[in-house]
């Protein structure tokens, strides 16, 4: 499959990948389109790509290419129409305290004891955070969020204590940012970590003079999906078209 075929698109091919079980709607399947050869999709490769739907899992650039579903809706946030309700406000003075750090796309201990911390409390049924050891688990996590091809960055957030309590992974495209996976420190029930690291995004990407922040994909039957819709103004990529 050599879809889509522009500019600078047109090395790649698209290969379709076997069903795997979907792990957002109960008892789907489902399938990716995937960009290859790998290597050959940089960061301006990659900037074409997201505008067309495209995702990034480690070094692989793919999007929902599903039979009989199109549920999985790219969305992404409108920066200079962006107005957040009372409670994103509320989110943002109420971790004011923050430290933020641009670092590196990098693998640090810390950051993995935190992102394990993270899945086994707020997804303990996502199939990585079932690995056969631990030593799996680590891979596991270079792989999705320590590998890539593209203008990858990593924003650590620091409480006044100096201890880490969010880490965004985030990708630069030539018309904003972004968010591939955020954690945070689950065990602070009260927090709202990941709503700040959006509201934080936003202003930082506003402030680059760029347009977008790209949010991933909007699944309307997804309970786990429905904080994007929270933030405002956005669009959606409906039939090849961001509207």
């Amino acid at each position: 499959m050599t879809l889509p075929s522009e500019p600078p698109l047109h090395k790649l091919q698209f290969y379709v990948t076997t069903p795997y079980k979907c792990g957002y709607l109960p008892n789907k399947l489902a399938q990716s389109l995937i960009a290859a050869p790998h290597h050959l999709v940089d960061a301006n490769v990659y900037s074409g790509l997201i505008q067309q739907g495209f995702r990034r899992s480690g070094k692989f650039a793919y999007r929902p290419h599903c039979e009989a579903c199109n549920a999985c809706i790219p969305v992404r946030l409108v920066l200079d129409k962006f107005l957040p309700n009372r409670s994103q406000k509320r989110a943002f003075r109420q971790h004011a305290d923050l430290t933020a750090r641009i670092l590196p796309l990098n693998y640090k201990q810390s950051h993995f004891e935190l992102y394990t911390s993270y899945l086994n409390l707020r997804h303990a049924d996502a199939e990585l955070s079932n690995p056969t050891d631990a030593q799996n688990e680590a891979e596991q996590y270079r792989q999705f969020l320590c590998m890539s091809n593209v203008g990858s960055l990593m924003v650590e957030f620091r409480n006044a204590e100096n201890r880490i309590k969010i880490v965004s992974v985030i990708d630069m495209v030539s018309d904003g940012v972004s968010a591939v996976y955020t954690f945070y420190d689950a065990t602070e029930t009260k927090a709202s970590f990941g709503t700040y690291s959006i509201m934080w995004l936003a202003e930082w990407t506003k402030s680059l003079d760029l347009s977008y922040l790209y949010l991933g994909y909007w699944i309307k039957e997804s309970q786990k999906m429905v904080y994007k819709q929270q933030f405002k103004s956005q669009e959606k990529l409906m039939n090849g078209k961001w509207i």
